[in-house]
C-alpha cells in the first residue's frame, strides 16, 4: 500500500548564472537541510546548474543520466533518502536542452522531462522537448513539467498528464520580472494561479512550481530579476503555500502533501467538471 502523505521541500535557492559548480555545490547543501528537517520529497529550480538562458550553456551543459551534474544530484538523493527533482541544463550530442530529473532515494533517474512550451527567446539557447512522463513510486504518481510549460495553451501538458495519472506535478520555474517591477502595486503569480488552480481541481492533483532567485546577468532578459514566489496549490484548487517575493528571498519552504484517491480516468475525468468549465485559463503572457 502506497504512503499517501509525504513531506516536500522546496528550495527557493539563488541561481548565478554559469556557475555551476556553486550552483551544485549550493543545492547539494540545501537538500541535507531539507533531509535533516525530514523532508522525503526535494524540488530544486529550473536551469538549476547554468541559469535560465545564460549563454554558459553552450559549453558547460552536460549529460542525463551520467553527466557530472545529474551524478552530483543522483548522489546527494541516494546519500539523505531522498527523492530529489531539479531542472538542469542538459546536453545531447549537439544539441542542449532545458531540461528536469525526478531522482528516487536510491539514486536513480525516474524521469527526464525536456521543456516543450519554452519562451520564444529561449529557443536559440534550447532544443523542442520531446517526452511526457508519470512515475509511479511508494510517495504518488509524479509528473514533471518546466516553468512556461505550465501555460502552454489550454493548459494542454498538465492536463495531458493529469490524464496520464500524475498525482502532483513538480515544476522546477525561473520567475522573472523586469528589475523595476513593484511587487505592492502588480503582485506577482497571478499567471501561475489562473493555470495552475484549474488543473489541479480538474484532474484531483497537486502542482508544485519551485523559482529560484536572483539576477540574470547574460542572455536576452539580462537585467531582470528572479524573484521566488514558489507556490504549491492542492487537489481542491487551493493554494497551500506561496514562498516570499524579491531577489534576495532565499528560502527552503515546506508543506505535507496528502494525496488522495483519484475519481475517475480517461472520459471519466469529463463527467465530474462543470458543464459551463472551459478550463482553459490561458491569458497574455508578461513574465517568464
Amino acid at each position: 500500500m502506497q504512503n499517501r502523505t509525504f513531506k516536500l521541500g522546496l528550495i527557493q535557492m539563488r541561481v548565478k548564472g554559469g556557475c555551476k559548480a556553486e550552483n551544485l555545490q549550493r543545492a547539494i547543501n540545501f537538500v541535507r537541510q531539507a533531509a535533516t528537517q525530514e523532508a522525503q520529497v526535494v524540488v530544486l529550480p529550473e536551469a538549476m546548474t547554468l541559469g535560465w538562458t545564460h549563454p554558459s550553456a553552450a559549453t558547460e551543459a552536460d549529460g542525463v543520466p551520467d553527466g557530472q551534474s545529474c551524478l552530483q544530484l543522483r548522489r546527494v538523493a541516494r546519500e539523505n533518502k531522498v527523492c530529489l527533482c531539479s531542472g538542469l541544463v542538459e546536453r545531447e550530442g549537439r544539441r542542449i536542452f532545458n531540461s528536469a530529473v525526478l531522482i528516487d532515494p536510491n539514486g536513480d533517474v525516474l524521469l527526464h522531462h525536456r521543456k516543450i512550451n519554452e519562451l520564444e527567446i529561449g529557443h536559440p539557447y534550447y532544443a523542442l522537448g520531446d517526452r511526457l512522463q508519470v512515475a509511479h513510486t511508494p510517495f504518488g504518481t509524479f509528473g514533471l513539467m518546466i516553468c512556461a510549460d505550465g501555460f502552454a495553451h489550454g493548459q494542454v501538458i498538465t492536463r495531458t498528464l493529469g490524464y496520464m495519472g500524475a498525482e502532483i506535478i513538480l515544476s522546477p520555474s525561473a520567475w522573472a520580472v523586469p528589475a523595476n517591477h513593484d511587487n505592492e502595486r502588480e503582485p506577482y503569480g497571478a499567471i501561475w494561479l489562473e493555470n495552475y488552480v484549474p488543473v489541479a481541481r480538474d484532474f484531483r492533483m497537486w502542482i508544485a512550481g519551485v523559482s529560484n532567485v536572483g539576477w540574470l546577468t547574460a542572455g536576452p532578459w539580462e537585467g531582470r530579476k528572479c524573484i521566488g514566489c514558489t507556490l504549491v496549490v492542492n487537489a481542491s484548487g487551493e493554494p497551500v503555500l506561496r514562498g516570499p517575493y524579491g531577489v534576495d528571498a532565499e528560502t527552503i519552504l515546506y508543506v505535507d502533501v496528502q494525496l488522495g484517491d483519484r475519481p475517475a480516468q480517461g472520459t471519466g475525468w469529463g463527467k465530474l467538471w462543470p458543464e459551463n468549465q472551459t478550463g482553459t485559463g490561458t491569458r497574455v503572457i508578461k513574465h517568464h
